[in-house]
């Protein structure tokens, strides 16, 4: 987390679900957030949980924006955003065009979108599964959409991923692990360092 903020990174994510290998519990995130509170966004990245649960995880990390990864429809959208008054990011999993018909109903629901690969068949998690998706599908968004992309991204195709798509962030994960759930420093400078050529070149 601290390289990934020196190097530039924009959003940390906390991920609270119990499948991955990357859960944590609501207290250990606050007090890590707490470190770089205030140098980016905290974000806390969700799949389907209850309002006991985001109780929890918005009092106990107190984030910057509530990131719902799983089936939340336009409805749980907005009674979460009136609940605890946090902008939202919703996550689509994308594997053709017809996967990003469903983003139109929550255009000006959620505050920004999340494009992601649809998970292998047998995995249990919604994302950081390490596989990607055919970026060229994401010409046929509207223009008006905000949205930030993740899906085996790494420091040999992030280059590709930036310069064929009019992402506004990027979102990594296993794209930068030795092993799941475990950041690699070296991984991560060699991502940052693919990212900023990426931008050097597209200027």
């Amino acid at each position: 987390m601290d390289r990934a903020v020196e190097r530039g990174a924009t959003h940390i994510g906390f991920i609270f679900f119990e499948k991955s290998p990357r859960n944590i519990a609501p207290e250990i995130a606050g007090e890590l957030a707490d470190r770089v509170r205030g140098r980016v966004k905290i974000v806390a990245v969700t799949v389907d949980a209850n309002d006991e649960d985001l109780d929890d995880i918005v009092s106990l990390l107190r984030p910057d924006i509530l990131q719902l990864h799983g089936h939340e429809t336009a409805e749980r959208i907005l009674h979460i955003k009136a609940l605890y008054g946090l902008p939202v990011m919703k996550v689509f999993s994308v594997r053709e065009a017809a996967d990003l018909d469903r983003v139109d109903p929550l255009i000006g629901v959620a505050d920004r979108f999340l494009f992601d690969a649809k998970a292998p068949k047998g995995s249990e998690l919604p994302g950081g599964n390490g596989v990607s998706f055919d970026w060229n599908l994401m010409a046929s968004l509207d223009e008006s959409v905000n949205y930030m992309l993740s899906g085996g991204l790494n420091k040999d195709n992030v280059a590709d991923a930036i310069a064929s798509t009019r992402a506004t962030g990027i979102d990594v994960s296993s794209g930068v692990e030795s092993a799941p759930g475990v950041k690699d420093l070296g991984m991560i400078d060699a991502f940052f360092d693919a990212v900023a050529d990426a931008k050097a070149s597209k200027r």
